[in-house]
């Protein structure tokens, strides 16, 4: 297949398997036979993609005039908290493939192939922590996460993350999606949408992908770098003297360093502290004080952490610049960082699951869902006192065995019934 062939028939409406597409991709650049690379890549004028190589900003240049890239924007130490914060509960949380049972009664699939894809191992190279939080970490910053889904026998074996920036989701004129694929070597392939586990943002402007939160970022974080800067500048060039020493008369050199190391041998250190300086040759002593520009400079820095806390979604005293008393309120800003927060990505994830990974057969009765229950315990004592209630004999809930299971513990004999009032375990034993 020549290079034109491959590439019309990538740029058609046909789609190639992962497999052909890999194969195809090679022949077209001559990697099958160690020949020269012939493929190149097209932009039309009106593709945004030209516009960001052009400009060589990543177009994401704020009112501060600073580029914002990832890596500029990791620096800061607000969002990289919100961001590692985000993408590390997400990836820690476990999530299961859930079946619902022709009597009603819900289990985990884990005889299901996809079950150990979410919950274990996603890919060779991978563990599903670390797939969950990059491929979240890909949305926040991206607006979206690409993942290849690799079959056998109909069943889904391995989710292979794609390169950032890599996948453009597409529709045809006949509202069929497919996804182009550029590789870092060869011309671009086509994917159909049963190849690419795919997931965005809450928030998108055309439907299909998400919105970068480094481009609605881009200002915040620009003018915050631009703090930075001035702070630095200010430890560099800045001037950090306490005060100044004037008088009408002359000084010589020799007066100069007399009264310098006079100073420093009487006047500093932590004995020095509320002394009172004795003036001669009619000294006047004069405080600097700093000026405006100085004085504004963190109360800057605190707004823009601030601004970087309300576009990710993070409380205050989760990134670490809240000076309030954490006290008993923890519990209360761990519901309000789940609900107000994740719980918009759990939905995410468990809709991109049910759509992308199963057959229309398996939808009727399957579905992914997180365990948000690590986030949302509390104390000891808290826990305790919520078990008691669930276990109570009155309006119990939950059996002995569910409750033991929260913990890691083994089931016991017996366990598997709910209490009733005015019984014990062991006589409900006797009973069956």
């Amino acid at each position: 297949m020549s290079p034109d062939d491959y590439r019309r028939q990538a740029g058609g409406r046909r789609s190639l398997s992962p497999s052909r597409a890999i194969a195809a991709a090679k022949a077209a650049t001559g990697q099958s036979h160690g020949g020269p690379i012939m493929a190149y890549q097209a932009y039309d004028f009106a593709d945004p993609t030209l516009h960001e190589m052009m400009r060589g900003d990543g177009g994401r240049t704020g009112v501060a005039g600073i580029a914002v890239n990832e890596r500029a924007a990791l620096r800061n130490s607000t969002f990289f908290r919100a961001m590692s914060l985000i993408s590390g509960s997400i990836g820690m949380l476990p999530l299961h493939l859930m079946r619902r049972a022709a009597d009603g009664k819900i289990e985990k699939a884990r005889d299901h192939p996809l079950f150990r894809v979410l919950h274990r191992k996603p890919n060779d190279f991978q563990s599903a922590t670390q797939f969950k939080s990059y491929m979240q970490l890909c949305a926040l910053l991206d607006g979206n996460a690409f993942a290849l889904i690799v079959r056998s026998r109909g069943a889904v074996r391995q989710i292979v993350p794609l390169p950032r920036r890599s996948v453009k989701p597409q529709l045809s004129a006949t509202f069929e999606l497919s996804f182009r694929y550029q590789p870092k070597s060869g011309g671009a392939v086509t994917l159909a949408k049963e190849d690419v586990f795919h997931f965005r943002g809450p928030i998108s402007l055309d439907g299909l992908t998400g919105v970068s939160l480094l481009d609605v970022a881009a200002d915040t974080l620009g003018l915050s770098h631009r703090a930075l800067q001035a702070a630095g500048r200010l430890l560099d060039k800045g001037t950090m003297a306490r005060g100044a020493l004037e008088t009408d008369q002359t000084l010589g050199a020799e007066a100069i360093d007399n009264l310098r190391d006079s100073l420093r041998e009487n006047f500093s250190g932590a004995d020095a502290e509320d002394d009172w300086l004795i003036l001669e040759e009619g000294l006047k002593a004069k405080v600097l004080s700093g000026t405006a520009k100085d004085n504004e400079l963190v109360a800057l820095r605190q707004q823009e952490a601030e601004e970087i806390s309300r576009f990710t979604g993070t409380p205050r005293p989760l990134l670490m610049f809240d000076e309030t008393s954490w006290g008993s309120g923890i519990e209360q800003l761990g519901l309000f960082f789940v609900t107000y927060c994740l719980l918009q990505w759990f939905v995410i994830w468990e809709e991109a699951v049910w759509f992308c990974l199963l057959t229309p057969a398996e939808q009727d009765t399957m579905y992914a869902k997180y365990n948000d229950g690590a986030l949302l315990r509390g104390s000891l004592k808290d826990q305790a006192e919520f078990f008691k209630a669930a276990l109570g004999p009155n309006a119990a809930f939950l059996t002995p065995n569910e409750a033991r299971d929260n913990f890691d513990r083994n089931p016991i004999a017996g366990g598997d019934e709910l209490p009733r009032n005015g019984t014990t375990a062991a006589a409900t034993l006797a009973d069956a």
